[in-house]
């Protein structure tokens, strides 16, 4: 859909065996680190975490804060930005500023950047709203508010050469202009963000970020992911 991405930068390497490890200390007599050449493999490991920390709702998360993944996100509204940074337990942001970043919105004015780069706007379809209505985006409409956005692009060009300020002129633009940000969590922090953001009644625009999400989730944590999928995606269950 759309634009979207969502890029890995950096991430714990063998993070199943990682929890595993911190899981094992918390019953052994032993110093962990003292058999570290007879781990578990990260599959192993991964297996092991499932059987014995999460199979059966046993709700002991607190190994999963040990691993940390950090992802670059590009090309999402503002109004989905603002969703997700609401949720700060274990989640750190940076996100792009409207105040340094306002050369994208000229060039937009003056034809060097495509429009739907910068502003973004729902895909013609039928959608339903809050209170259960049904109703069509047409491409009419679509066309229409592109054309708006291009204007506010404009007026803002004009405000900037007129002296204006970043943090002044940008009050001028649509508020979904797009938004890049790089965040960081744990691997329970991150399952927290799935559970209440990945579910059926949730926006369209954090459902599709829940999605490449899960695909770094899977990547980096397949056994893990593999039971998430199997037992919480999209079930709004109680955040871990």
């Amino acid at each position: 859909m759309d634009r979207f991405q969502l890029e890995r930068l950096a991430a714990t390497p063998y993070p199943q065996q990682t929890v595993w490890a911190a899981m094992h200390q918390d019953y052994s007599e032993d110093f962990v680190w003292d058999k570290r050449d007879r781990f578990p493999s990260e599959t192993e490991a991964g297996e092991l975490i499932v059987k014995y920390l999460l199979a059966g709702d046993r709700g002991h998360f607190g190994p999963l804060e040990h691993p940390q993944i950090v992802v670059n996100v590009g090309y999402f509204p503002h109004s989905m930005m603002q969703q997700l940074r609401t949720h700060r337990v274990g989640v750190s942001f940076d996100v792009q500023s409207f105040r340094y970043s306002g050369k994208r919105i000229i060039d937009v004015a003056t034809g060097d950047r495509d429009l739907e780069d910068v502003f973004y706007l729902r895909p013609v379809g039928k959608y339903t709203n809050r209170q259960g209505k049904r109703y069509e985006y047409t491409p009419e409409q679509r066309q229409a508010d592109c054309d708006w956005c291009r204007a506010a692009a404009e007026r803002y060009q004009q405000r900037i050469a007129e002296g204006l300020s970043e943090e002044h002129a940008r009050s001028l633009i649509p508020f979904d202009t797009r938004q890049h940000f790089v965040l960081s969590c744990n691997a329970r922090s991150l399952m927290h963000l799935l559970d209440l953001r990945w579910k059926k009644d949730a926006q369209l625009e954090i459902q599709k970020f829940s999605e490449l999400l899960f695909v770094q989730f899977a990547d980096w944590m397949p056994a893990i992911a593999t039971w998430y999928a199997e037992n919480r995606a999209k079930k709004a269950k109680l955040s871990p």
